[in-house]
């Protein structure tokens, strides 16, 4: 009885470690991450479209780290692809010191990226791939650089178009193991396949994850300079200690919808993808809704709204995570702008505040308002559009957010 008590023990502490040690598979789905993870997700973009792809060329994708790691995980994406996408080498370093718009690596950081074992992948149309780990130091508060390259044509290229970072393009060959980035002679706007970087090892209790348009993905914020509200919140969270601390991840598109696909999949559509199969998820903030409400078709309708919540909602509860809203913020004289749009913002406001959908609100529209005149933005946030906001006003939202919200602190 006792031999059998231990062997019973001994295959049970077998399991565990393999299920520990296990490489994760090419093309992720939500169950290949569960809540308690070693991985914690530092970085993301959401799929936001295709654009033409880059055959015989090297992109260098330059992003900016939440947490640090003793390792890193690459997630890719041929999500938007109608063809299947090659990829000759991929690379990953941390970028030189004080160069945030400098294509050259640290000396020695440079890390071949490999998928079970292979220098090259081959990511089927419609899917995700996560890399094997990566032995490198991950610093917080860091740019790392993510070089692909892809020697064929392999169709429209999935991309984050909005990424207000400055990363490069070697349009001859193969130059992702280059230290020095001098063959990157062309610059991009845009992350190309990256969607996202995991860390192990964090010195936190998880990540937090910001679901919204382009007000989250850093419209109007100063270009490589890392000032949108998540990375004023990422900035916030590295000063608590590590049982509070989070990652950040920005699911932000510009221009996207809760209720209608356009500018990449609607929320609801892209929940799973960009949130719900994410590392290491314990929060979300969902700020969403403006572009339903001053978009062609507009929607006028509240109850479509509330529907959509409670279901990302519920969806995000059965994964354990806790879901924050966030109020839609003002944008009276942007050229979208009518009074019967006004009316169902602030519906849905009220709803947001007071219907009971979220375990937790952040009220974004009181914080930015214009005392004045409630339906402005306040002009010293303003970025210019009467829509979006200036670096000012995203550290203002940033700040409006409470910590202990994200973690359920708030309501022991």
């Amino acid at each position: 009885m006792r031999r059998g008590t231990i062997a019973s023990l001994l295959a049970a502490l077998v399991a565990a470690l393999i299920l520990v040690f296990q490489p994760f598979p090419a093309s992720a789905t939500p169950s290949d991450h569960p809540h308690g993870a070693p991985w914690t997700g530092t970085w993301e973009a959401a799929a936001s479209g295709t654009v033409a792809q880059l055959p015989g060329q090297s992109v260098r994708n330059v992003i900016h780290t939440s947490v640090p790691g003793r390792a890193a995980r690459i997630r890719l994406s041929n999500r938007l692809g109608t063809a299947p996408l090659e990829l000759g080498s991929v690379t990953v370093a941390v970028q030189e010191s004080g160069a945030p718009k400098s294509p050259n690596a640290v000396p020695g950081s440079v890390r071949t990226v490999t998928f079970h074992g292979s220098a090259t992948t081959r990511v089927p149309a419609g899917r995700d791939a996560v890399s094997d780990p990566v032995p490198l130091r991950v610093p917080p508060d860091a740019n790392l650089l993510v070089s692909l390259y892809t020697p064929a044509d392999s169709g429209p290229a999935t991309y984050h178009r909005s990424a207000l970072q400055t990363s490069f393009i070697a349009p001859d060959g193969d130059h992702t193991a280059d230290q020095d980035g001098a063959p990157y002679t062309t610059t991009t706007g845009s992350w190309y396949y990256l969607t996202g970087v995991d860390v192990l090892g964090a010195p936190a209790a998880g990540s937090v994850v910001a679901l919204g348009d382009s007000i989250t993905d850093g419209s109007g914020s100063t270009s490589s300079a890392n000032h949108r509200w998540p990375d004023r919140l990422a900035a916030r969270l590295r000063t608590l200690p590590p049982r509070e601390r989070l990652g950040v991840l920005n699911a932000g598109i510009a221009g996207n919808r809760v209720l209608l696909d356009g500018t990449g999949p609607s929320a609801l559509t892209r929940l799973d993808a960009d949130v719900l199969s994410r590392a290491g998820v314990r929060a979300l903030v969902v700020m969403e809704g403006i572009n339903d409400i001053k978009g062609s078709p507009n929607q006028t309708d509240p109850a479509a709204f509330e529907a959509a919540y409670r279901e990302i909602v519920a969806r995000a509860h059965a994964r354990g995570i806790r879901v924050v809203g966030g109020t839609i913020t003002p944008y009276g004289g942007n050229g979208g702008w009518t009074a019967p749009r006004e009316a169902v913002r602030q519906s849905v406001n009220d709803l947001i505040r007071y219907g009971g959908v979220f375990d937790a609100v952040v009220d974004f529209d009181a914080v930015v308002r214009d005392p004045a005149a409630p339906d402005r933005i306040l002009p010293d946030y303003d970025s210019g559009d009467h829509l979006h906001f200036n670096d000012t006003g995203l550290r203002a939202m940033a700040d409006a957010v409470d910590l202990d919200s994200l973690t359920g602190k708030d309501s022991r």
